[in-house]
C-alpha cells in the first residue's frame, strides 16, 4: 500500500534535504560538534561561530537585532519564558495580562498557571471568523496590565491577527505586546523593527527545519524585562541555561534563510493548491470553512462536513494525513477548543478537519486527496444514522 498523502504541514514539516545535510556537520568527530560554551579552545571558537552565525540568519527573516534572538527547544519554551518571564519580572508593576480563547495550548496552558498563581487572565473572544478587532483588546486594558499575548496566524484556522493594529493598541498604553509566530514564521513577511512588537515566539519545525529548537525574540531599545525560567550556567545572556546543540541550531538558521528566499515562491505555490482544494470539495453539500471570510495563511483549510462523524471521518480517509485541529490536542475527543470559541456548534466543530498544504504537495496529491475526502464523505453520509 503507499503512503498516504501528507496534508498536516500545519501539524510539522519535513526537514529540507540542505538542512540536514548542513545540520549533519555538527554531529560527529570530523564536524563541529563542540560545546559552543566552550570558549578556551578551537572546538568551541567553531561551534560558537556556527551558532551566531544561525542567530544572524533568524535575525535577518524577521528584521531583528542579532543580540534580541534567545535560542529555545521550541515556540512553547518561548512562549512559556515570555509569559511567565514578564510576569514574574514585573509583578510588583501589576498582575493582569490579556489574551484570547482561540491561542495555542502553549499560550493557553500558561495563562491558565498564572491564574493560579494569582494573576489576572482576560481571555478575549475572537469575531465568528477568528478575527480579534483592536478595539476590543483596548476596550480590556488597564493600569495594572502587564502583557498582551495573541498569536500572528492560528495553527487550527490560519487566521491572521492584525498585529501591526494590535501592537499599536498595547504600545499607546504602554502594555507589553507578545505574538506567537509559530506558524506565520517564513510564510508572512515579518519585521519586527517595523512592528510594535516586544516579543515573538519562533519555532524551526513548522517551516522545513528540525524539531527541539525555536527562539524568542525580545526587544532591546528599551529593553523588555524577563525573569529565567531555567537556570543552571547563565547561558543566552542569562535569559536560558543550557548546553546549545548546534546541529538543531544551525538547522533552524539554514531553514530560515532558504524560507526567506523561497517565501514568495511558497506562498503562491500552497496558496494555489489549497484553493484548488477547496474547489475539489465544493461538489459536496453543506460543508462551511472556518474564517474563509477573514485573512488567513495560504496553506490551512478547516473544513466541517456536517452530519458526518470526525472521528469517523479521520478513520476512514487513509488515503490522506490529516487531523482535527491542533496535534497538541489531536489525541483528545472533545471537539476544538478554537473552533467553539469562534460559536460553531460541538456537532460541527466534531465534524472538522483541517487540510494543511505545504512546499513538497503537488496538483496530482490535491487531485486524489480531493476525489478521495469527496468519496468517503459521501459514504458515510449515505451510513443511516
Amino acid at each position: 500500500m503507499s503512503q498516504p498523502i501528507y496534508l498536516d504541514y500545519a501539524a510539522t514539516t519535513p526537514v529540507e534535504p540542505a538542512v540536514a545535510e548542513r545540520m549533519a556537520g555538527y554531529l560527529t568527530a570530523d564536524g563541529t560538534f563542540a560545546n559552543p560554551a566552550s570558549r578556551s579552545h578551537l572546538y568551541g571558537w567553531f561551534a560558537e561561530e556556527a551558532v551566531e552565525q544561525a542567530r544572524g540568519q533568524v535575525a535577518e527573516l524577521i528584521g531583528a537585532d542579532p543580540r534580541e534572538i534567545v535560542w529555545t527547544s521550541g515556540a512553547t519554551e518561548a512562549d512559556n519564558l515570555a509569559l511567565k518571564g514578564v510576569a514574574r519580572a514585573l509583578r510588583h508593576h501589576g498582575r493582569h495580562i490579556v489574551t484570547c480563547t482561540t491561542e495555542h495550548k502553549a499560550v493557553v496552558d500558561p495563562c491558565q498557571w498564572l491564574e493560579d498563581e494569582g494573576f489576572e487572565i482576560t481571555w478575549l473572544e475572537p469575531n465568528p471568523d477568528g478575527s480579534l478587532p483592536p478595539e476590543r483588546v483596548r476596550s480590556v486594558l488597564r493600569e495594572d496590565t502587564l502583557l498582551v499575548s495573541l498569536m500572528h496566524a492560528n495553527n487550527e484556522t490560519g487566521v491572521i491577527h492584525d498585529i501591526d493594529a494590535l501592537g499599536r493598541v498595547c504600545r499607546e498604553a504602554g502594555v507589553l505586546f507578545h505574538v506567537d509566530a509559530a506558524q506565520s514564521l517564513g510564510k508572512l513577511p515579518i519585521d519586527v523593527s517595523a512592528l510594535p512588537v516586544d516579543l515573538m515566539s519562533l519555532s524551526a519545525h513548522k517551516i522545513y527545519g528540525p524539531k527541539g529548537v525555536g527562539a524568542l525574540y525580545v526587544r532591546r531599545s528599551p529593553q523588555v524585562r524577563l525573569e529565567p525560567q531555567i537556570h543552571g550556567g547563565g547561558h543566552e545572556r542569562g535569559l536560558r541555561s543550557g548546553t546549545l546543540a548546534p546541529h538543531q541550531v544551525v538547522g533552524m538558521g539554514e531553514a530560515l534563510a532558504l524560507a526567506g528566499e523561497r517565501m514568495d515562491e511558497d506562498y503562491r505555490h500552497v496558496e494555489k493548491l489549497r484553493d484548488q482544494l477547496r474547489e475539489k470539495l465544493s461538489v459536496l453539500d453543506d460543508i462551511h470553512v472556518h474564517g474563509e471570510s477573514a485573512p488567513r495563511l495560504p496553506g490551512h483549510l478547516n473544513v466541517a462536513f456536517a452530519g458526518v462523524d470526525g472521528e469517523m471521518l479521520l478513520t476512514a480517509l487513509n488515503r490522506v494525513a490529516v487531523s482535527s485541529g491542533s496535534a497538541c490536542t489531536s489525541a483528545t475527543v472533545e471537539p476544538s477548543y478554537v473552533l467553539r470559541a469562534m460559536g460553531v456548534s460541538d456537532a460541527l466543530a466534531h465534524s472538522s478537519v483541517r487540510f494543511s498544504v505545504g512546499r513538497l504537495t503537488t496538483l496530482t496529491d490535491i487531485e486524489a486527496a480531493g476525489d478521495h475526502i469527496c468519496e468517503v464523505v459521501q459514504r458515510l453520509r449515505a451510513v443511516p444514522a
